[in-house]
């Protein structure tokens, strides 16, 4: 069974965000602009298709002229016990630079440390575990 890829539309920041969450979760990143595609409706260097894969795996691209782009309402992509609690703090410390700390990640009075952030490009995180047995 597969699970659903995350696709972004990005308003022309495609490069700048993947290459952020490539630094902040690591991963390989591959990167294909208008130009390489043939692909005429946009800038030759803005990137029509971009996938990072790794621990954690999201995809975009940037958005063609009149393009709806990222908006995140009422939606989170959760990092739920994905990593070990060190990853997980050292990311979502990483998200937050020129972002914004919704809910600090810290232990919650039902015993799972959690919280959550919108970083600088507007995808909304949600980052916790549960504690060690």
């Amino acid at each position: 069974m597969t699970a659903p890829q995350i696709y972004v539309s990005f308003p022309g920041t495609a490069r700048e965000a993947l290459t952020f969450y490539r630094d902040v979760f690591g991963g390989e990143l591959s990167l294909h602009t208008n130009g390489d595609f043939g692909n005429t409706e946009g800038p030759p260097d803005h990137i029509a298709h971009g996938v990072l894969t790794g621990a954690v795996a999201l995809a975009g691209s940037d958005a063609p002229a009149g393009g709806e782009t990222v908006r995140f309402e009422g939606l989170m992509l959760s990092l739920l016990g994905t990593a070990e609690p060190e990853i997980l703090h050292e990311w979502f410390d990483r998200l937050a630079v020129g972002g914004r700390v919704v809910d600090p990640l810290a232990p919650k009075p039902w015993g799972a440390s959690d919280g959550q952030v919108i970083d600088r490009h507007g995808l909304h995180w949600l980052i916790g575990y549960e504690p060690a047995p």
